[in-house]
């Protein structure tokens, strides 16, 4: 039998242009990235999270998700990188352990990516390959992306996630029915998660691309063509694409980080008692052994489940309140009762029975249930907690909460209070170590044991205020408790019961929490916990990005005037503001003219200029706006998402400003000849403030001087 040989065809298209952008941005991006090797800027923020990814220490981030933090621990992971360096300024150098390119290769490989994805966008919202060239340049040559792009930052990567949702859904938008169209699809809801698990201001343009899906949907069911079933499996696959696949991979990025970092760390005070004590070592190792369920005669530490201003513990001390404040007004000259922010002896409480006079915990014990009365006895100097109609403090439409001292006045002790277990699972829930939300509500007044979150003066050593609310509203955190640390009482005397408090705990229990437990309460303290923002030199408003008014000193050489900043090419950003106001005038005009009836452009360019609209011009409205609403400190490089869209318009209207309206030829090669000198001069501009971008040469301060084209740039200069 004569074997036949078939011939086997392979076709290989190669976009050379592609290529070639490709080739010059790993150039510009990646050159010389070792380069200082020295911290830089928030390089200073981003490793210290590096270090306890790399030592598997918890670690709470409250302004983002864990996403971002991965990947650039993963770049150190795969340098080497042991985690042993100290994060605390910016310039410090960089030790022999530190893998500097590998740090650093990541975020700077996204952000040569970006120029490809700017090419194929503009390719896919209907443009030709030479316009798609003309983003490539612009972005190539734009100072504040290569910038941000060659160190150890999150922007670059989260543009890069941004750009390669939306083309994805574009892909898929534009795709006939197969099996490529609908894994553009998926890839467009998996990148809108990885944007969003990078920094939550992936969430804007997510949320473009959402409502851009929900228009596409909306006419997808009013098409006459595809059976009603049809339909119904397309909203299906989209919404299970869109929404149900970036939410599940959210709550992935959430599951990894949590498994990584199962060691206790810096951040465990911030976190519930539960939380802690489910991490190895830390409040793990102290409360390993401890009594499950709170009995009558347990000793006890009450930690607040509230973490503003600091998490912080119920505490007394032997001084008492001045018999008059600073403004006139009495106290009661009670012991003070306050929260204090660290572990300390007198932190400790004892449980009391008041229908007994035993401070130990019987054989068997008594455990404390919902809704039973209880007195709470401060261990180191035995002075009942105690509420009253006196005004507190700090906080006087409150009570003020203090240790009971009996000055032979006509004022009773009111020391009974109810233990009201917020999360039981029965009316007779028993009182747990760590596991329990506790409200303790006084009985004579109904107040509510409190934080008021006020810190009192000197006298009061600058503790924080605890006080008696009567009007507390609902299950706020600051009123309410749970247990931390919890042994039985076994000495009655007060001389053996202070040394039994001094030492140590030794019993066992352990406590285990599921992950969605954690991973909601990490989503809660996120959304509720902020740092207090303070100015800092290089903050800026949005309306100064526009205008380019602000830079930021990245880096600065020991000695020399070699320095990074983050400036702009100032050329592109005019252009862009021009670009976007000339679509705009553009846009309206031909609305209004559609309105009498008069098609000035053919159907399918009007539908490819609006889609451009919304992708570009929508883009940057939801990167930039949304800052116009925040209370936060903001800095020029919060801007860069938005600029990146508004970047892509400048050829998208050239291109149509050279089909559609220029008319005549002589216009046409006006046109060109004023988009080359303009080019050129954004090459300039690049070219001029190279030595700020790369900073690897030591100008004079008269060049440097000279580059300060605006007064309101912080050039840094040392003069000779």
């Amino acid at each position: 039998m004569q074997c036949v040989k078939l011939p086997i065809t392979v076709k290989v298209e190669i976009n050379l242009l592609l290529v070639a952008v490709t080739a010059l941005a790993l150039l510009t991006r990646l050159y010389g990235i070792q380069i200082p090797k020295a911290v830089v800027f928030d390089e200073v923020y981003y490793g210290q999270f590096l270090s306890l990814y790399m030592k598997q220490e918890f670690f709470f981030d409250e302004s983002g998700p864990p996403f971002g933090h991965m990947i650039l621990a993963l770049g150190a992971y795969l340098g080497g990188f042991d985690g042993n360096f100290v994060w605390n300024r910016i310039g410090a150098e960089y030790t022999s352990n530190v893998p500097v390119w590998s740090l650093r290769v990541i975020p700077a490989i996204a952000g040569s990516l970006c120029l490809p994805l700017g090419y194929l966008l503009v390719v896919e919202l209907g443009y030709s390959h030479f316009t798609a060239l003309g983003a490539s340049m612009l972005f190539l040559m734009e100072n504040s992306l290569i910038v941000q792009s060659r160190f150890m930052l999150l922007e670059s990567v989260l543009i890069f996630f941004l750009m390669l949702a939306v083309l994805s859904y574009l892909r898929f938008h534009h795709s006939p029915n197969s099996f490529f169209r609908w894994f553009w699809l998926v890839m467009s809801g998996v990148s809108c998660a990885f944007s969003v698990g990078v920094k939550y201001m992936g969430m804007f343009t997510y949320f473009l691309l959402l409502g851009l899906a929900v228009v596409h949907t909306w006419k997808l069911l009013g098409d006459q063509t595809i059976s009603t079933a049809t339909a119904a499996v397309q909203v299906l696959v989209r919404f299970l694409a869109l929404v149900v696949l970036p939410v599940l991979l959210y709550i992935g990025f959430f599951y990894v980080h949590l498994t990584i970092l199962y060691r206790s760390g810096p951040h465990d005070q911030m976190m519930s008692c539960a939380f802690q004590a489910s991490l190895e070592g830390g409040l793990a190792r102290i409360t390993q052994g401890q009594p499950l369920e709170v009995a009558f005669g347990s000793q006890v530490t009450l930690r607040t489940m509230s973490s503003k201003p600091v998490p912080c513990w119920l505490h007394s001390h032997k001084a008492n309140y001045p018999v008059r404040y600073e403004n006139g007004r009495g106290s009661s000259h009670q012991q003070q009762v306050t929260c204090y922010a660290f572990k300390d002896v007198n932190n400790w409480w004892i449980i009391k029975d008041p229908e007994s006079s035993s401070l130990v915990v019987n054989s068997p014990p008594k455990p404390v249930r919902h809704g039973d009365v209880i007195q709470l006895l401060h261990g180191m100097t035995s002075r009942y907690l105690n509420t009253h109609d006196v005004a507190a403090p700090m906080t006087p439409h409150s009570q003020e909460v203090s240790g009971y001292i009996d000055f032979n006045v006509s004022m009773p002790a009111q020391n009974l209070w109810r233990v009201d277990i917020l999360n039981r699972e029965s009316d007779r829930e028993t009182w747990k170590t760590i596991v329990s939300s506790v409200r303790l509500v006084h009985v004579n007044t109904s107040a509510v044991l409190k934080l008021s979150g006020t810190s009192l003066p000197e006298w009061g050593f600058k503790q924080l205020e605890v006080v008696g609310d009567k009007i507390n509203k609902g299950y706020q955190q600051s009123g309410i408790w749970n247990v931390e640390e919890h042994r039985y009482g076994k000495s009655q005397e007060q001389k053996e019961r202070e040394l039994e408090l001094k030492s140590p705990t030794h019993n066992h229990i352990k406590r285990n929490l599921t992950f969605m437990t954690k991973f909601l309460e990490l989503q809660w303290k996120m959304l509720t916990l902020k740092n207090e923002e303070s100015e800092h030199r290089y903050s800026s408003s949005p309306l100064e990005w526009i205008t380019l008014d602000t830079n930021i000193a990245y880096w600065l050489h020991t000695s020399s005037n070699a320095q990074i900043q983050l400036i702009g090419n100032i050329v592109t950003w005019t252009i862009a503001k021009i670009a976007l106001a000339v679509y705009f005038l553009l846009f309206l005009t031909y609305l209004l003219r559609r309105r009498r009836k008069v098609m000035d452009i053919p159907e399918d360019s009007w539908e490819k200029l609006v889609l451009a609209g919304v992708v570009c011009g929508g883009g940057w409205a939801v990167n930039y706006v949304p800052f116009f609403l925040m209370e936060k400190t903001l800095f020029l490089y919060h801007y860069l998402p938005a600029l990146t869209f508004k970047i892509l318009h400048i050829p998208i209207v050239v291109e149509h400003l050279y089909i559609y309206v220029l008319r005549s030829p002589a216009q046409r090669k006006s046109f060109v000849g004023v988009i080359l000198a303009v080019l050129c001069s954004v090459f300039v501009c690049y070219r001029k403030l190279s030595p700020l971008t790369y900073g690897q040469s030591a100008s004079r301060s008269e060049e440097l001087d000279a580059l300060s084209w605006k007064e309101s740039w912080d050039i840094l200069l040392r003069r000779c």
